[in-house]
């Protein structure tokens, strides 16, 4: 204040320095403010509790609203993350991260139905397509469609609480491909895919939508059928893709004019063989996702998904060394698997190494608790952790192999178990074989092909030994595609008995890696495998299944445990 005679304090040269610096990190602060912005804008690079608070299907939430927001690369100010306050973004970018200047992401207006206010308007139908449907689809009346981005017309009430809440959608999610499924229940699936600018080759995005509340699932119980009997599909190596996926060394090379896509193919393959053999559960022993080519890998876990739900066939899951390099790691993978109907896929203890490590119990023909059979499944991950040591793949861990035992020890006590007065039987599925497949020796004659070199961990921590001592009689696997062979271990000594049969099934997928036609005569065609477990005479029957050729035949059978106890054929 000049006029009072005060005059303003001067800087000294010695706090020049922090002066400049305070400016520095100043600026530097709002540098990295507005990169992270423009970044989460476009890649979502915050955590999800910033985004919202919600997770993306709530019950009791109805939607109100749908847009669709575009940002490019060439403007920088461009948005893909409409206000959060308002909007829920669908965490999927629809050129699935492969669009050179684009990105784009759904979002949802959502809100409790307690909470509506009369202005709010609550979505009844959602269709997508270049025309108002009031005009282009017949029995629309007087219906009144509104437009959004993307080909997305909404058709909403005009009243507060004139909807009705099992018409209502109240959830919306994405899915990408021509051949996308959906196998939630309540939800559908689009026809018409989202129209996108500039589109290119990635796989078409669709909306996917669910009316009415969500609706709970319930884990089966799997039982011995009335005439003793229970049979299992294990199907292994289906490798599906996000979209129709490209075969690999399909056989025969001519077949259908030499037009191939993956993964119609395998599930047609799938479907056939399930309505043939009607299986009373099915085992997917790992790499149903083929990760490299699955960059919505929801997708395709839904198509091997749906294709068990609509038949009401129970199944279980364990992952291979493929499932997890797509969108998805392998406790979201095994969360959304656990979610869906029909499926006994369980993520096991959190105290034991991997995920997948769970056991099923097949309960007698009678309508009690008591197990006739017990199924064990163990996660035997991917890749080697100590290359230079054991190059390839990984083993099964220590801390798996004390469950193992430990579980079927209590479980050896258990009511569940005592109380079933004949004799019980085990068995387990893997993904990765275990070293002593490698033994040719043990290799019996007729059971299948042994193609290729089993690429076994180079560690080997003793599974097989935890498998005999517990009692179980058979263990299969996948991961190697041409092998389908059996192996019979013996014990060791001169009274040497066969002590577990170690069984491949074979790949099934057209997606994974076949050919071999300079071993095997032909080519190899894609097969599952059949265990049927007879509990009157404690029996174990096994065959495989072609996808070419006599697919009613049943491949290689033979009996591999007889009164209890493993047998040689």
């Amino acid at each position: 204040n000049c006029e009072s005679g005060q005059t303003l304090p001067r800087l000294s040269s010695s706090n020049l320095p922090q002066v400049r610096t305070s400016i520095q990190l100043g600026a530097l602060t709002c540098i990295v403010f507005f990169l992270v912005f423009i970044l989460d804008n476009r890649f979502r690079v915050l955590p999800d509790a910033i985004h919202n608070a919600l997770p993306a299907h709530v019950p009791g939430l109805v939607i109100t609203d749908i847009n669709l927001a575009t940002c490019s690369s060439l403007n920088i100010l461009s948005s893909c993350k409409l206000d959060a306050q308002k909007w829920h973004r669908v965490e999927k970018d629809l050129y699935l991260n492969k669009g050179w200047l684009n990105n784009a992401y759904i979002h949802v207006e959502r809100k409790r139905e307690s909470e509506l206010v009369d202005t709010d308007r609550v979505i009844l139908d959602i269709k997508v397509g270049r025309l108002d449907p009031a005009t282009s689809e017949k029995n629309q009346g007087a219906e009144r469609w509104e437009s959004r981005r993307g080909g997305i017309w909404l058709k909403r009430t005009s009243k507060r609480h004139a909807s009705d809440s099992a018409k209502a959608i109240t959830a919306v999610d994405v899915l990408f491909g021509a051949d996308a499924v959906e196998a939630r229940p309540g939800w559908e699936v689009l026809d018409q895919p989202i129209l996108l600018s500039n589109p290119g080759d990635n796989q078409e995005a669709r909306l996917s939508i669910r009316r009415g509340p969500h609706v709970p699932i319930e884990r089966p119980t799997v039982r011995v059928n009335e005439h003793g009997k229970f049979k299992i599909m294990q199907v292994a190596d289906l490798h599906l893709s996000t979209g129709l996926g490209i075969c690999r060394d399909a056989e025969p090379a001519g077949h259908n004019g030499g037009k191939c896509d993956a993964d119609v193919r395998t599930l047609e393959f799938l479907g056939a063989v399930l309505d043939s053999e009607k299986p009373d559960l099915v085992v997917l022993s790992g790499d149903q996702v083929n990760g490299e080519t699955a960059p919505d890998a929801q997708s395709a876990v839904f198509k091997f998904a749906e294709s068990f739900i609509k038949r009401k066939i129970p199944f279980a899951t364990i992952f291979g060394n493929h499932d997890d390099e797509g969108s998805l790691d392998r406790q979201a993978l095994m969360q959304l698997t656990q979610s869906l109907p029909f499926s006994l896929s369980l993520p096991g203890p959190s105290s034991v190494e991997g995920v997948g490590n769970y056991y099923i119990e097949v309960l007698s023909r009678k309508s009690n608790s008591h197990s006739a059979l017990t199924l064990y499944l163990l996660d035997t991950h991917g890749y080697s952790p100590d290359e230079r040591q054991f190059r390839g793949y990984d083993w099964v861990k220590k801390s798996q192999i004390d469950w193992f035992k430990s579980t079927a020890q209590n479980l050896k006590q258990s009511p569940a178990h005592q109380g079933y007065h004949h004799t019980r039987m085990n068995m387990a599925f893997i993904h990765i074989p275990l070293p002593e497949y490698r033994k040719e020796g043990d290799i019996v004659k007729g059971s299948g092909t042994f193609a290729e070199p089993p690429t076994a961990p180079g560690f080997n921590s003793g599974f097989k030994q935890a498998l005999v001592e517990e009692g179980v009689l058979a263990v299969s696997c996948g991961h190697d595609h041409v092998n389908d062979y059996c192996a019979l271990s013996k014990s060791e000594g001169k009274d040497a008995k066969p002590d577990l049969w170690m069984c491949y099934a074979g790949g099934a997928g057209f997606g994974g890696y076949g050919g071999y036609s300079h071993v095997i005569e032909g080519g190899y065609h894609r097969r599952v495998r059949v265990f049927e477990f007879d509990m009157d005479d404690v029996s174990i029957r096994t065959w495989k299944r072609l996808e070419y050729g006599d697919r009613e035949k049943k491949v290689d059978e033979m009996i591999i445990a007889q009164g209890g106890s493993v047998v040689a054929p």
